[in-house]
């Protein structure tokens, strides 16, 4: 197989997940605006995943955020998905809207808020067993505003004893999957504040356990791309939520502010294994101004873009230069790879896929965009907390 040839099949096997929520109405602190003809109800939701799955081909999961994804039956739910050609995703809990975790879910100083939080958490996988998800996604917004507030350690306790809990839980086949978060909205002390904390505590609960990279969620300057290398190389890179940032959490677009340090993160990913399975690359994006579709589209387009430039860097090149101490001529082959225009590779690999090679333009075309405005009139849109 020739290394083009090798690129192509690697990117035809990509995966990119689909987060329920961006399909819905978001916004920042200070507003929603709301969009015609978002989804009333995740049903819709996984309406509008089918057409970003069916224009660009890599798009077959769907995570499910709970409660806001709540339904009388999962199981009727995953065979909604399975019609439209998709399967149900990562199950994202929610220990962060109730009034009683106002001062944290599984830290909490109180043990009934303790046991509330962890009884969702083992709703949550119930939900996996009836649809059929893999993973279990956990992100807390736990933490302390102010010096002394509470017992730092205590808290530390609190959160291995609940992860514990629920880790015994979990089929031989499902994971847990455990974010990290710099600061916000705790912001004296965050309880799962980075990568290492994550990874301590993963080590302690076992195999099943493994950390999620949200790109967002990191101080400025954080070199992400050694935290998904060291991961790599431990066995406890379980999957990433991708946006991107300017400032802070902004949950932007992947690839929208800083394209190099995607193609970074994915050369890592590529040099790692992480290609070959056991990686989740989700997308975890609001889209408060722009469209919601053509936006999802879009990122995953990125995703590919990044993915398809860190498939083709040089590697035998690389590590020619790497050990002869050649610092200009290995920076080279990167930026080589990082500069190589691989839209037409990939029109390429969308035709040889039976796909439009013009995902956004083809989606535009579908006409799909004027029927969900003609046809989704009345009810609740869906949105944060729904």
């Amino acid at each position: 197989m020739t290394e083009r040839a090798a690129v192509k099949a690697a990117l035809k096997t990509q995966a990119v997940e689909t987060p329920s929520w961006a399909y819905g109405n978001s916004g920042t602190r200070f507003k929603v605006f709301a969009q015609q003809g978002v989804p009333r109800d995740p049903r819709e939701k996984l309406d509008d995943a089918a057409k970003v799955h069916e224009f660009t081909g890599v798009a077959p999961t769907v995570a499910l955020h709970i409660p806001w994804d709540t339904v009388d039956d999962y199981a009727a739910l995953a065979r909604h998905a399975e019609d439209r050609g998709l399967r149900l995703g990562a199950i994202n809990s929610n220990t962060f809207q109730d009034d009683d975790y106002r001062l944290g879910s599984v830290c909490h100083p109180d043990a009934p808020v303790r046991r509330k939080a962890v009884d969702h958490l083992l709703e949550c996988v119930d939900i996996m067993d009836a649809t059929g998800s893999k993973d279990l996604k956990l992100w807390f917004a736990d933490g302390t505003n102010y010096p002394g507030q509470d017992d730092i350690r205590a808290r530390q306790d609190r959160l291995a004893e609940a992860l514990a809990e629920v880790y015994e839980r979990l089929g031989d086949d499902q994971r847990m999957l455990l974010e990290y978060k710099l600061f916000e909205p705790a912001f004296y002390t965050t309880d799962v504040p980075d990568w290492g904390t994550a990874y301590a505590h993963c080590l302690r609960l076992g195999p099943k356990a493994r950390v999620v990279v949200d790109t967002g969620h990191h101080a400025p300057g954080t070199n992400i791309e050694f935290i998904v290398a060291t991961l790599l190389r431990e066995g406890r890179l379980g999957g990433f939520d991708f946006n991107s940032r300017f400032y802070a959490d902004d949950d932007l677009m992947v690839g929208a502010a800083d394209p190099f340090q995607l193609f970074r993160i994915m050369y890592e990913v590529v040099r790692g294994g992480g290609m070959s399975g056991g990686v989740a690359f989700m997308l975890d994006q609001c889209h408060n101004v722009e469209s919601k579709i053509p936006a999802i589209v879009r990122s995953v387009m990125n995703v590919q873009e990044a993915t398809a430039k860190a498939l083709s860097v040089d590697r035998d090149a690389l590590g020619a230069a790497q050990r002869e101490g050649d610092v200009l001529g290995a920076n080279a082959v990167l930026m080589d790879a990082f500069n190589t225009d691989v839209r037409p590779l990939l029109r390429e690999v969308r035709e040889e896929m039976g796909l439009d090679p013009d995902p956004m333009g083809a989606y535009a075309r579908s006409g799909w965009a004027e029927k969900i405005v003609a046809e989704r009139v009345g009810g609740r849109q869906a949105g944060w907390g729904a």
